[in-house]
């Protein structure tokens, strides 16, 4: 693998890389959040536009692999209320990503998913559960999943903070989310390639060099998330936007 020497990347950011593709194979067979942790991590190593690129088909590989999974668990008609507008703020963070204070927008996005939160934190200690119905609400939560997955890689804590409203058990949280982020994530290859052109040969021989670790993570995160039961599961989650917040904000 001599190509991989052109990255200049230490044996430590190496180590760094292949942690961050076994942690989006977790994440994308159940424990949701833990390859958002490592977000930050890439764009540290490669730089903000260049490490979205390179994370993308990390990201469309562990998707196939949930998907394969738990494609017979997904929720359709929450799905078809959410997607086409994720597509529509896929295409606004394109168009309006280079107008943006990447500073500011993580502030507003942190704030925005702390309320969201809080919110989600108040309905689970509710006894009489409330399920949110009006097509606005699909609507605006699609709109920002799909515009902070193109700007700043965090439609992980939108969706599930959405998904986790629909009160969906956990395999089909799982199931509904995997054909969700395959979707989007595909939407946005051509975007990276012929718009922002962060995505190349020599970038995604980088991605199929890590597919093992992917691979080895996408396996640990089934075994482990069957181990889980729904309520535990639920907080985990839960858990794991708040340390996304927490890495915004940092």
């Amino acid at each position: 693998m001599d190509f991989l020497q052109q990255f200049h990347l230490t044996g430590f950011e190496w180590a760094l890389v292949a942690l961050t593709a076994l942690a989006l194979g977790l994440s994308k067979t159940g424990l949701g959040g833990l390859g958002t942790l490592f977000i930050p991590v890439m764009a540290h190593i490669f730089g903000g536009k260049a490490s979205a690129g390179i994370v993308l088909p990390m990201l469309v590989m562990a998707d196939v692999f949930a998907v394969a999974y738990y494609r017979r668990h997904a929720d359709w008609s929450v799905l078809l209320k959410l997607l086409p507008w994720a597509f529509v703020g896929i295409v606004i963070g394109t168009v309006t990503s280079q107008h943006i204070d990447d500073a500011a927008f993580k502030q507003i996005m942190g704030i925005i998913i702390v309320l969201s939160v809080v919110i989600m934190i108040w309905q689970e200690t509710r006894t009489e559960h409330l399920i949110p119905s009006h097509w606005a609400f699909s609507a605006l939560m699609g709109l920002a999943a799909g515009y902070t997955t193109m700007v700043g890689n965090l439609a992980g804590a939108v969706t599930a903070l959405y998904l986790l409203s629909m009160r969906l058990p956990k395999n089909n949280f799982i199931g509904t989310g995997a054909w969700f982020y395959l979707a989007i994530n595909c939407f946005k290859v051509p975007f990276h390639i012929f718009s922002w052109e962060t995505i190349s040969w020599e970038s995604f021989k980088l991605d199929l060099a890590m597919f093992p670790f992917i691979a080895v993570g996408a396996l640990l995160g089934i075994v482990i998330t069957k181990r889980l039961s729904e309520r535990v599961y639920r907080k985990f989650i839960i858990g794991m936007t708040l340390a996304t917040v927490l890495l915004l904000f940092l």
